[in-house]
């Protein structure tokens, strides 16, 4: 009787309740924000940009059993009430009186008081705010079908993450679209509503699976699956997808991607485009996992003496930056410029701070090739010696400068070629102050590096703070044979109704370099990988891929580098401390960093064999005008008939400087006798 006596009490209240409500409309279904979806090279997903993560989807294209099990578990009289569910009333008023406390919230109850939260506060537990609610799903009834109310249900309900919709749901725990889920993965999403953070498949599968399998029945029991499916899919086990569904973990490049498109006036935050960028999966995860392992193999050395990452330290610590080690990676394809891996950091959660993009630091050696180009350049050849000794340089304001190897030796007198390998500083210095640093810096500018290079002589041996993504670009002037690309990010950007609304070409800057100067260049930088500071890459790297390259470290041991090039990818990886301090006592770029890049390229191209077995033999073959010859490393000159095996080596000349033993005589011609034609 007083059951009874409740709901004629609520009757005609209702009726008032749903005047005001129609009055503030907050029955209608309105569109919610959808995500701007950032898709790698391949087309696979690494990242969304927007308020809320959603990508609406039709109810018609989802598998009749997805909407069903929502239906079942949360409002198992969806098709027969009106909006309001009496008899769910009554029943949830009846637990109430004997002590057990739940909702009787329909779908359509649940879906006005989400899409309007400022109309209709969920949060507000009182009666008032209850009608209203009735009031507004009785009124959306009647202005929409039932398949439009479930779609707008389904498109609309939180699954956690900040991930909004069963579209994006299916794809963040399953990899794949909501229309391609299985019995068992639809059922497991219709379990996540009573409480995504409590019924969270990444975190609590067990649980997940055990309400999962109460929705299977329920399903079963309400006819929309037979029993024996449901038995079926309640062995099922619940397997979630790795990297919350994308194809690799990008967030700092997805950031990029989203600085870029806005500056270019599109406002992707606001969701519904899709951007095409130059991202490979493969490369990105590689460079994810090198960087990760090589850093923390440094924290584990014996005597490392600065704090050690710990994941989520930072974050429940509440410390504003990060005190352990950091590092970056960028991959670009040498042909193009396209980014195909960008790491900012060792853990995004920690620190979104990009140090690729947005660091500036000193480049140390890893400089030094554009130093060693200009001196190509200038007609000084590979096999010239310089004097690896002591210097003492007065600059202008009267102090003395004494440049000092990472090693605090000297090796005397030393080929060009060999103070490249070997990474000798005073050899660069005295180059500098050759050709002039106003030169080199012009070099460097024509190479695509923006940041400013002081005239000092130190910046000979990269005392000049850099962008790491700029310095990077810079290899690909000797990967290109004299041509630089810029970087790209972003190929194309459509908005929602698939019209294509930015377009980036493939962008080359004008000539760097004469190719002949630059093949010979590069060719030095391959001995630096072969025998010299970067021979540990031959560790992870065979013979047969081909690697040119340069480390570097600055004085303090505060920045270690390694900038590399195979025919197809150049990368640049640095480590070091946010706040710059020595990371050890004899830390360099050839042990610390130069081991990221190799391991990293050994996975690629460990899982693209394509790659090794189409190789065109005639890669990185002189161009026309480079002389080639056999040298005694020792000497410098062209080696002898005693001249032992181990000694020599071939040498590059760009023509018109190598030896005159080399350069032909075309009067010699006619000392053969006439031309017969």
């Amino acid at each position: 009787m007083a059951l009874c006596s409740a709901l004629l009490f609520i009757a005609p209240v209702l009726g008032a309740q749903e005047a005001r409500a129609r009055d503030s409309v907050p029955w209608t279904i309105v569109p919610m924000p959808q995500a701007s979806l950032v898709l790698a090279r391949d087309g696979s997903l690494i990242g969304e940009i927007g308020k809320e993560i959603r990508t609406s989807i039709s109810i018609k294209s989802l598998p009749a059993y997805l909407p069903h099990a929502f239906v079942a578990v949360e409002d198992h009289r969806f098709y027969q009430h009106d909006g309001v569910d009496v008899v769910g009333i009554a029943g949830a008023l009846k637990d109430n009186i004997f002590g057990e406390r739940r909702g009787a919230s329909t779908i359509t109850q649940q879906l006005v008081g989400n899409m309007h939260p400022t109309l209709i506060d969920r949060t507000d537990r009182s009666l008032g705010r209850k009608l209203n609610e009735q009031a507004a799903a009785r009124e959306m009834e009647k202005h929409y079908t039932k398949d439009q109310i479930l779609e707008a249900y389904l498109n609309q309900i939180p699954f956690g993450h900040g991930w909004y919709g069963v579209e994006s749901a299916a794809r963040h725990y399953f990899g794949k679209s909501a229309s391609k889920l299985t019995l068992a993965e639809a059922s497991a999403l219709a379990a996540m509503p009573k409480g995504p953070a409590l019924y969270d498949p990444l975190k609590y599968p067990d649980r997940v699976r055990q309400r999962r399998n109460v929705v299977l029945s329920l399903m079963a029991d309400q006819g929309y699956i037979t029993q024996a499916q449901a038995t079926a899919a309640q062995a099922t086990p619940i397997i979630t997808t790795p990297n919350g569904g994308y194809s690799a973990y990008s967030p700092w490049f997805v950031d990029v991607v989203r600085v870029q498109a806005m500056r270019e006036g599109i406002p992707v935050a606001q969701g519904g485009y899709r951007i095409y960028t130059s991202l490979d999966p493969v490369l990105q995860n590689a460079a994810t996992s090198a960087l990760l392992e090589e850093t923390a193999s440094v924290e584990a050395q014996p005597g490392y003496a600065h704090p050690k990452y710990a994941r989520g330290a930072a974050t429940q610590s509440g410390r504003a930056t990060t005190d352990y080690l950091q590092g970056m990676v960028v991959a670009l394809d040498p042909a193009s410029g396209d980014v195909k891996a960008l790491v900012g950091g060792r853990d995004y959660a920690d620190s979104h701070f990009d140090r690729a993009v947005d660091g500036m630091r000193q480049p140390g050696s890893s400089f030094k090739p554009i130093v060693y180009a200009a001196a190509i350049a200038d007609s000084i050849t590979p096999n010239t010696m310089f004097a690896d000794t002591a210097l003492a340089i007065t600059l202008p304001n009267k102090t003395i400068y004494r440049p000092e190897n990472a090693d605090n030796q000297y090796m005397g007198t030393i080929s060009l070629r060999d103070a490249l390998a070997m990474s000798r500083n005073v050899v660069a210095v005295q180059l500098g102050m050759k050709l002039g640093m106003d030169s080199i810096a012009q070099l460097a500018h024509r190479m695509g590096l923006n940041s400013v290079i002081a005239p000092y002589p130190s910046s000979a041996i990269g005392a000049s703070a850099v962008q790491p993504l700029d310095l990077v670009a810079t290899y690909t002037t000797f990967a290109n044979l004299g041509t630089p690309v810029e970087p790209r990010f972003i190929y194309r950007i459509e908005d929602r109704n698939r019209k294509v609304v930015l377009q980036r070409e493939v962008r080359a800057l004008a000539p760097a370099l004469d190719p002949r100067v630059t093949y010979v260049v590069r060719d030095m930088m391959r001995d630096v990988v072969e025998r010299g500071t970067a021979s540990s890459i031959r560790r992870y790297l065979p013979a047969s891929i081909p690697v040119a390259g340069k480390t570097g470290t600055t004085n303090d041991n505060s920045d270690v580098w390694f900038i590399g090039l195979t025919p197809d990818v150049v990368a640049g990886v640095w480590l070091g401390f946010d706040k710059p301090t020595s990371i050890a006592a004899g830390a360099g770029g050839g042990s610390l960093a130069a081991p990221v890049f190799g391991k990293m390229l050994a996975r690629y191209y460990a899982s693209k064999p394509e790659l090794l077995s189409s190789r065109d033999a005639a890669q990185w073959v002189p161009p026309l005008g480079v002389i080639m010859g056999e040298l005694d490393r020792d000497t410098g000159q062209l080696a002898t008939d005693q001249t032992p095996a181990d000694r020599r080596y071939t040498e590059y000349f760009v023509e018109g400087t190598e030896p005159a033993p080399l350069r032909a005589d075309p009067w010699k011609l006619f000392g053969w006798g006439p031309i017969v034609f």
